[in-house]
């Protein structure tokens, strides 16, 4: 019974595993708990609107990242905190449905905890903070539906794309809104199906290549994939090709046992590589019969082999990563082979034109389909810039534009941008909290102030005194005028009317990062104690015992 001993005088550390950490209470729990929360949410609410600015992230691998893209910030971050992990979380599962709203997503739920720390301050109960956020976060939800100011009547047109992403874009690259939305809408446009369905846009349709050097406005949409190399043999040009895409090298393949050839004299020597030469002879020329003009290959190529294939007229295209051996998969309508030899119908893809283009002093290999079925619709983004990381964060800008076009699809309805749709919904909330009575009407109250958060960084961002700002948005509001916002171009505190600026925002994006926000800050204000068991493994690198040998 000794294992069992409980020293009574130790309490909670007692009865734990040797080295657990326990923190409980209001100060020790809850506020730490907001603290880090609130300091994850302050690293990237600096990044919201036209003006916000971007981080600099060195990651453990050296890798330099300059961007404001929340996601990826936090993501490179590694947030340690469980506390802060939880706004992390929730900004991943916004990404990840509707691939925009993240910096909204974080930096409200910072503001709503920063707003619960003055309350429990004042000496309201955590539960009576909750209550009072659970009341505003359902009205909000019912008024949100209410302040729709625009739908998308056709998806498949170029302008009424670009117009929606103005407001996605401007956060990223302010000042190319309008040609990266241009690529944006020519790429989904691609990949939707004819007109009698709806217009619906699979993410994974859209690719991304990016070729250095040039300018954001030198990029372009290609209808098909785009490979970042050039073609093997002399073939650098093919019309209505017939594909035959293998995920084994083309190479004489070797023998699951080790062999000995016994080699006695010259006429040996050479019997032995005339069957080789036979052998590789027969298996391209069984290939050349069935109609095949190109090979795609994920793996080696042989000398003998390339020259067999120069030799029947074949494109050879060797495709090292197994994902872009996929997409052409997809694109031609073929089935990668693990067995080499002539591929059966069903197994055999067709192309258009295959060919070799020079961009950027680079050589690619373009698939184009000019009629294809919807299965198969593929369009490859070509993005140019001066530098990789402008490259990288201009994918991302183009990722969220997709996926906000994916969103609208589902859902086409559209609110003010520019802050207007907080600053109405903190008007409203506002009025609610003062006919509230108990002591949850606080909590209300707080609620609608930390809807000010993004009127007031885009302000901030732009130069402007933020409380005059917010003011005069108050008194536009208060008048009426539920669709004046924060006028960024403006150096003073002046509105401006966001659907006639075109600054529309997504309502699904909205309503989901203001859902996820809440959730993510009741559930670090429900929280009351904290128990960290001791970390596994011995010490960590650098520690003690662990000096030069």
């Amino acid at each position: 019974m000794a294992g069992l001993s409980y020293k009574a005088g130790a309490g909670l550390q007692g009865m734990l595993k040797e080295g657990t950490k326990t923190f409980e209470g209001v100060d020790e729990a809850v506020i730490r708990n907001i603290d880090a929360a609130t300091q994850i949410a302050s690293v990237v609410s600096s990044s919201t609107g036209p003006n916000g600015m971007k981080k600099l992230v060195v990651n453990h691998l050296d890798k330099i990242l300059v961007t404001a893209d929340t996601a990826t910030i936090l993501k490179e971050l590694e947030v340690q905190h469980p506390a802060a992990k939880l706004l992390v979380l929730a900004a991943t599962m916004q990404e990840q449905e509707c691939g925009d709203g993240t910096n909204l997503c974080v930096s409200f739920a910072g503001e709503l905890l920063k707003k619960a720390k003055d309350l429990l301050h004042t000496g309201l109960h955590t539960s009576e903070i909750i209550a009072g956020y659970e009341v505003a976060l359902k009205k909000c939800l019912e008024i949100m539906p209410e302040l729709v100011c625009d739908e998308v009547k056709d998806l498949r047109n170029r302008d009424n794309i670009i117009s929606v992403l103005k407001s996605v874009l401007c956060t990223k690259y302010y000042g190319y809104e309008q040609q990266m939305g241009g690529i944006v809408a020519d790429a989904c446009i691609a990949v939707m199906p004819p007109p009698p369905k709806p217009a619906k846009v699979g993410v994974d349709a859209v690719r991304v290549a990016k070729i250095q050097g040039g300018t954001i406005t030198d990029s372009l949409v290609y209808n098909g994939v785009v490979l970042g190399r050039s073609a093997e043999g002399s073939i650098k040009y093919l019309e209505n090709a017939k594909i035959a895409v293998y995920g084994c090298g083309i190479e004489a393949s070797s023998t699951e046992t080790k062999g000995t050839v016994l080699i006695r004299n010259a006429d040996d020597l050479l019997n032995y590589n005339k069957g080789e030469e036979k052998m590789m002879d027969d298996i391209i020329r069984g290939i050349a019969d069935v109609g095949i003009n190109c090979i795609v290959t994920g793996g080696t190529i042989s000398e003998m082999a390339m020259h067999f294939c120069e030799r029947y007229k074949m494109m050879i295209i060797k495709i090292p990563s197994k994902w872009d051996l996929k997409r052409v998969c997809s694109a031609v309508k073929a089935s990668a082979m693990a067995r080499l030899g002539p591929p059966t119908p069903e197994e055999m893809g067709a192309c258009d034109l295959v060919e070799v283009q020079e961009l950027g002093g680079r050589k690619i290999t373009v698939f184009r389909q000019k009629e294809v079925d919807e299965t198969a619709k593929i369009a490859t983004c070509i993005i140019r810039a001066s530098t990789a990381n402008i490259l990288d964060d201009v994918e991302r800008a183009i990722d969220d534009g997709v996926n906000t076009v994916r969103v609208l699809s589902n859902n086409p309805r559209l609110v003010p941008g520019a802050g207007a749709a907080e600053i109405e919904l903190a008007t409203r909330i506002s009025k609610l909290a003062q006919e509230m009575t108990g002591l949850e009407q606080y909590a209300t109250q707080k609620f609608a102030e930390a809807l000010e958060i993004v009127p007031r960084t885009i302000a901030e961002s732009s130069g402007q005194d933020a409380e005059k700002s917010i003011s005069t948005l108050y008194n536009e509001h208060n008048k009426g005028n539920s669709t004046a916002g924060i006028d960024c171009e403006s150096t003073s505190a002046t509105s401006l009317d966001a659907v006639k600026a075109g600054f529309l925002d997504s309502l699904e994006v909205k309503m989901s990062a203001i859902r996820l926000a809440v959730d993510a800050a009741l559930t670090v204000l429900r929280v009351d104690q904290i128990i960290m068991s001791k970390p596994a493994g011995g010490p960590k690198p650098g520690g003690p015992g662990m000096g030069p040998q």
